[in-house]
């Protein structure tokens, strides 16, 4: 098989990451929330994990906000470039595919707060589940619809 499904796919994941921060940061707009401080915890706690300096600490939270950003689309492409190995061999009905991605993306990355114990899921209030689903599924359907784009069904397989 050729590694232009990997491929599509991994472009697929990255228009599904933008389309995520996008509703994301339409949700910070339209609540007047901050951001979430996850992603620099997530990229503090991996740093530690493999004994990397980050340099001082104003130095620091730079490269712990710049590697959890970095972490979130690796997180989103990689997806994308799975999904794209196995819609390569069959068709996998949109809604399906939404779901898929979205709640896999959000399963990797819940999972990974919670293996980290930087955050219990079992804890959130459903405010914080919906503000984590949308994005999540904005994701799913992102990848999907990019996913068909560039790879009609002349092109599959």
């Amino acid at each position: 098989m050729r590694a232009a499904p990997v491929v599509d796919g991994a472009i697929a994941g990255a228009v599904g990451s933008a389309a995520l921060n996008v509703v994301t940061f339409l949700d910070m707009t339209l609540r007047g929330r901050p951001a979430s401080s996850t992603p620099e915890q997530t990229a503090g706690k991996l740093a530690d994990a493999a004994h990397v300096d980050l340099g001082p600490a104003e130095k620091a939270a730079s490269r712990r906000t710049g590697v959890g950003s970095i972490i979130g689309y690796g997180t989103g492409i990689a997806a994308g470039a799975l999904f794209g190995l196995l819609a390569a061999r069959r068709r996998i009905p949109l809604p399906l595919a939404v779901g898929m991605l979205g709640g896999g993306v959000m399963a990797t990355s819940d999972g990974s707060l919670a293996a980290l114990r930087i955050s219990d899921p079992r804890t959130w209030s459903t405010k914080d589940w919906v503000s984590d689903v949308v994005p999540h599924l904005a994701y799913g359907a992102a990848v999907a619809a990019t996913w068909r784009r560039l790879r009609p069904p002349s092109r599959r397989g």
